[in-house]
């Protein structure tokens, strides 16, 4: 990744931030998966202002943070997105049920067809991170 930004600290908290809402193995895969190729440096600033900067700003705190992105992800259908940030959430303090609730509440803004789609993602991610409901 290029160094141009990394003096004022940025990326290394947003690497942080990162990591911690999204764990290792995702943000890992990441930027491995890009090392190299074009969409480093897009890795690269989607760290240093997204997570080092957005995500660090005060006002709103992660969990509220995971929420609004489960909602905004579902309203783009950015499901492979929605999958990390569902997980994300997880780790951020929410239930279950307010991640269900979040679908469902998105389904009278996105409609139908983009609240079923998030809620195969949302059900996959709840039962391999919490197992099936009702356990």
């Amino acid at each position: 990744m290029t160094e141009q930004n990394h003096a004022d600290g940025r990326f290394d908290e947003g690497i942080r931030i990162r990591r911690e809402v999204m764990g290792d193995d995702f943000v890992d895969a990441a930027l491995s998966r890009n090392a190299g190729t074009d969409g480093e440096d897009l890795q690269c600033h989607l760290t240093e202002t997204v997570w080092g900067s957005v995500w660090n700003r005060p006002g709103l705190d992660k969990r509220d943070r995971s929420l609004l992105n489960i909602g905004m992800l579902i309203a783009l259908r950015a499901t492979e997105e929605l999958r990390g940030h569902v997980r994300g959430g997880l780790r951020n303090g929410l239930t279950r049920e307010e991640i269900t609730e979040a679908v469902i509440h998105a389904s009278g803004y996105c409609g139908a067809p983009a609240a079923l789609s998030a809620m195969k993602v949302v059900q996959e991610v709840l039962v391999e991170e919490l197992g099936p409901l009702g356990e």
